[in-house]
């Protein structure tokens, strides 16, 4: 085996051994422009770059939703039922792995084989991630952007990124529509008293029984849209819960990511007695072509915020929830769906 070959193993990458620069693509000169990326590194970017390397999913939807053309492939490829949601051309594209986060599946072969001309992040910032691009940029004698992944900064990515892809208007079309709907979940809250905001279960996996702690990312927005998550730990990761925990909890609402949950969970006696289930609100969420909640938290989870507001709120939420989905998948996607894809959705 090269030593190209060898797997990168994102936020834990072992260093390659010093032989491999000599095979990978040499520094390549960049009629472009310096950008200095969430970590303050100083990043020297093509004009206009065409071809673009997602390194991980969050990446691959914001490049995605800013232009779909510079795509060099997915890092998995869509399923089935996700293809009617993305535009036609970006459907057949490679699944070429990824460089970062849980599952890293890269090497940097395939990585110079896609000609691309920039790699793009888009998560978490430290010193991790940092180090990880740096390696990365010398080994593949790529440019490495790593763009600020928080719900929070989502408007100042998109413009930042769609500045870089020669895509502003469109950015600022996206942009504006983030912090609009910011607005109208900080308008919303301003009416509900903390006593009538909702307790929240997220359950994961089959039995329902991973679930992301209170201020993990995975459940960020459930947070944001005044949910209180119930689960409690010392870790902001996912979690292994146990039914007693969940009855002690006893969340009002139940969400899941699982086909099939809220039927099961009915049937489990483990379950009964939990405000949420014994009041049928157990609720898969839309999750095609990229998840409402999470997987991957990325500028997918905006239109998850007006899904959570009419599910958290339903007397007091403007707007009628149908419609809001087929303009963000108009928007951010390209891609308007029809009735049917609409009811394919929201499980109807």
């Amino acid at each position: 085996m090269s030593l190209l070959t060898r797997r990168v193993f994102g936020a834990a990458m072992v260093p390659l051994l010093a032989g491999l620069i000599g095979f990978a693509a040499p520094a390549r000169a960049f009629d472009g422009q310096t950008v200095q990326d969430a970590t303050g590194r100083q990043v020297l970017v093509p004009a206009d770059p065409a071809r673009v390397f997602a390194a991980g999913p969050p990446a691959s939807v914001l490049l995605y939703a800013l232009k779909p053309e510079a795509m060099v492939g997915w890092v998995m490829a869509p399923k089935a039922g996700d293809l009617p949601y993305l535009l036609p051309q970006t459907r057949d594209l490679p699944a070429l792995g990824r460089l970062t986060g849980k599952g890293d599946t890269l090497n940097l072969e395939v990585l110079l084989t896609t000609d691309a001309q920039l790699i793009v992040d888009f998560g978490t910032v430290n010193d991790t991630y940092r180090d990880l691009a740096t390696r990365i940029e010398d080994q593949a004698g790529l440019p490495y952007l790593l763009i600020d992944g928080s719900f929070a900064a989502t408007p100042q990515a998109i413009r930042q990124l769609a500045a870089v892809l020669q895509v502003p208007d469109r950015g600022e079309a996206l942009a504006a529509y983030a912090e609009a709907t910011y607005a109208e979940a900080d308008a919303l809250l301003a009416q509900i008293p903390q006593a009538d905001r909702p307790r929240v279960y997220l359950a994961r996996g089959p039995e329902g029984l991973e679930s992301p702690a209170r201020g993990s990312i995975n459940a960020e927005i459930i947070e944001r849209m005044g949910g209180t998550n119930v689960v409690e730990a010392e870790t902001r990761g996912l979690v292994t819960v146990s039914p007693e925990q969940i009855q002690a909890w006893a969340p009002d609402i139940i969400l899941t990511v699982e086909p099939g949950f809220p039927e099961r969970v009915a049937q489990m006696p483990e379950w009964q007695g939990i405000p949420a289930v014994d009041q049928g609100r157990v609720y898969l969420v839309p999750a095609q072509p990229f998840g409402f909640i999470d997987a991957p938290p990325s500028v997918n989870r905006l239109i998850g915020l007006k899904y959570l507001a009419h599910l958290f709120y339903p007397d007091q939420a403007s707007g009628d929830l149908r419609e809001e989905i087929r303009d963000f998948y108009t928007l951010f996607y390209q891609v308007t769906p029809d009735e049917a894809g609409l009811d394919a959705l929201l499980g109807q």
